[in-house]
């Protein structure tokens, strides 16, 4: 069975990032102006380590998503891959968007003020697509066994398409979050 997701804390990561600093950080931000340009770098980083952990994420589900498959190789089940191959495209078309989402131009990393709560709901929808990718493995547990019954091949496909159609799920979620950053730059 897969084992759940090793959640990062990223509702609140911007402030236990700010409460990490050292002294003299924490003096830096007495000095005008510099407080704006340090929590734009934060967020950047804080941003920069959840989307890199996502990714880190759906790269562990694809390379579990391959040793199922590889399973249903050798068991002769080869009835069912070209699913699998779709799901592993998926997959790392997901973790490729991920991974290469520039945002670093964007106004979340303006120095102006962020209203503090548009920037809490940037980190529920993020912490929202973590929950969605441990649904994801909860679809892949589903699964049956490749060594399973004959009359199971129909249920390996339908767990399969259940599978294809959660990633193609987050893969639309994963698109709307330029919105929400949207809307946290637009309050700004």
């Amino acid at each position: 069975m897969i084992g759940p997701l090793q959640e990062a804390p990223v509702s609140d990561g911007f402030e236990q990032a700010k409460a990490q600093r050292n002294w003299l950080e924490r003096l830096q931000e007495k000095i005008p102006g510099f407080r704006g340009f340090q929590d734009r770098e934060l967020r950047r980083d804080v941003d920069k380590l959840q989307r890199e952990h996502m990714s880190a994420e759906v790269t562990r589900i694809k390379a579990r998503l391959r040793e199922l498959a590889g399973d249903y190789t050798d068991a002769g089940r080869i009835g069912v891959l070209d699913v699998f191959e779709r799901i592993d495209r998926a997959l790392d078309a997901l973790s490729q968007d991920v991974r290469h989402s520039d945002y670093g131009v964007s106004g979340l990393f303006a120095p102006e003020k962020i209203d503090e709560a548009k920037l809490a709901r940037l980190y529920e929808f993020d912490l929202e697509l973590l929950d969605d990718l441990d649904a994801l493995e909860a679809d892949m547990a589903r699964i049956p066994a490749p060594g399973a019954a004959p009359a199971d091949a129909s249920s390996a496909e339908d767990a399969l398409r259940a599978t294809l159609d959660r990633v193609r799920a987050i893969q639309e979620k994963w698109r709307r979050r330029e919105q929400v950053i949207s809307d946290v730059v637009q309050s700004a």
